[in-house]
């Protein structure tokens, strides 16, 4: 009986002291406090409701229960009122460029990404190399997603493509990557318009012993194999992997390298020996060897549909300077003095070339969605287009989980930057997005942005309008004085 009415007054004394300690329980000042979210697990595929972040800086410090608001004293409390919190986008193929004309107008695409829930990029090379490495490292507005670069990319000789490196020799790829390796590069970019398919190879290996990521348009004298084998980290646009489904690929690579086929003639050859057994066995190799896949599928078919689509009530049409509008006019008249065959090739390699999408993600191959967007690329409009592309995938047969893996998860991850985002979690970077709707049930959510979190900045809803008001202002000015120049 003794024991027991111990036993007992410590229990009602621990009891006691409860209510005290919490009490003493210090309150955390924060900067910003989201409550009332449902916290988006884009990575598990799941969702928690009736939850808090906490935001102090540029970092989340808590994510919990609701009914924990009272630890945290904030400068600013936003009520989500149940909406759906999730990692801010990525879009993983972009381009900045057209010249030293332009910069301003490419300046100005920066805060079109963030309305659109984007906040980060992975710039795949354009001319104005030096001014993105820039802005990487000075964003050039306070509403500027985060710039991973490749600097200026490597090719051969006398290239069609501006602002590259020119390489003719092992040397000159040494050269490259030492100028690459200096300029602090997120990746190396290796295309293939005169770059020789040995100097390619070279250029890969070299950068694997370096410890670079080597991004690359795979020529079509070599086959995929070849390049993921010598170390290639992704391959850029889903075409060049297309061709890695043809039972005929080594051939039809040599008869290229001799001459025998134009380009286009060579993915229509592709795409015709396409052979769905060929392709699972080469994707399970690049699944292996970690070669990851960057599709760009909205751009491709954007461009093979120009004589099939009217752009001109095009919303994003107001949103995009007309510089930068005037560069598209390069592929316009590509596509519209192309014969009825080239176009009846380009429709067909571009539906062949779909498939491949749900199969590459039926091997296990790593996605990186990306858009393409930006100068050259006609009617691709930055921030837009990211959404265009998460639905087409989900149409082509990937669920919005995994439509949004990668871009949120997987992108970051392949930058080396995963443990710092992909997710809503403390000691992740708060860069967020806060949608209407459950983005793991309707992909196409990501399309109503109520609010964005921008390295722990919170831009709501009024703010979002008010930034896109003032894009159109711009481009609205910039229309009624602008004069093409003779190249454009």
């Amino acid at each position: 009986m003794r024991t027991f009415l111990i036993a007992a007054s410590a229990l009602l004394s621990a009891c006691a002291l409860a209510p005290l300690a919490a009490a003493q329980t210090p309150v955390q000042p924060v900067d910003l406090l989201l409550t009332s979210a449902t916290v988006v697990d884009v990575e598990k595929g799941t969702t928690t409701p009736d939850q808090l972040v906490a935001v102090r800086g540029g970092d989340i410090v808590a994510v919990g229960p609701e009914g924990e608001a009272g630890r945290y004293q904030a400068v600013r409390t936003l009520d989500l009122g149940d909406r759906y919190v999730m990692p801010g986008l990525w879009d993983m193929h972009v381009h900045f460029g057209g010249g030293e004309p332009l910069i301003e107008e490419n300046a100005e695409l920066m805060p079109l990404f963030v309305i659109n829930g984007v906040v980060a990029v992975r710039d795949a090379a354009g001319d104005l190399a030096q001014q993105v490495l820039d802005w990487r490292d000075a964003p050039p507005t306070a509403d500027a997603p985060r710039i991973f670069t490749s600097g200026p990319k490597i090719e051969g000789v006398a290239p069609v493509w501006k602002g590259v490196i020119e390489t003719g020799s092992e040397a000159d790829v040494d050269a490259a990557l030492d100028r690459l390796q200096a300029l602090r590069v997120d990746f190396v970019k290796i295309t293939d318009n005169t770059l020789t398919p040995e100097l390619f190879l070279y250029a890969v290996r070299e950068a694997k012993k370096r410890g670079m990521k080597t991004s690359a348009h795979i020529p079509a004298s070599i086959t995929v194999l070849e390049a993921a084998e010598a170390g290639l980290s992704s391959i850029e646009h889903l075409d060049y992997a297309m061709k890695a489904g043809s039972c005929d690929e080594a051939a039809i690579a040599a008869d290229y390298l001799a001459g025998k086929y134009t380009y286009a003639q060579t993915m229509r050859r592709y795409a015709d020996t396409f052979d769905v057994e060929t392709a699972r066995r080469v994707y399970a190799r690049l699944r292996e060897l970690g070669t990851a896949v960057s599709p760009t599928l909205y751009g491709s078919t954007t461009l093979a549909n120009l004589d099939l689509d009217d752009h001109s009530q095009d919303e994003g049409l107001a949103y995009v300077g007309p510089g930068i509008r005037a560069t598209y006019d390069w592929r316009i008249q590509r596509a519209a003095q192309a014969t009825p065959q080239q176009v009846e090739d380009r429709h067909f390699v571009k539906d062949v070339t779909a498939r491949t999408l749900p199969m590459l993600r039926d091997a296990g191959v790593t996605i990186l969605t990306g858009t393409d967007a930006g100068f050259l690329n006609s009617f691709n409009y930055p921030g837009f287009s990211l959404h265009d592309e998460l639905e087409l995938y989900v149409k082509l047969g990937l669920t919005p989980r995994e439509a949004l893996m990668g871009s949120v998860v997987d992108g970051p991850r392949f930058l080396n930057q995963g443990e710092r985002y992909g997710a809503v979690a403390a000691g992740k970077s708060a860069d967020l997005l806060v949608l209407d709707a459950d983005p793991l049930k309707d992909v196409s959510a990501t399309r109503g942005a109520e609010a964005v979190v921008l390295r722990g900045r919170l831009i709501d809803a009024a703010e979002l309008e008010r930034m896109r008001a003032e894009i159109r202002a711009r481009v609205a000015a910039r229309n009624a004085s602008f004069t093409p120049s003779p190249a454009s």
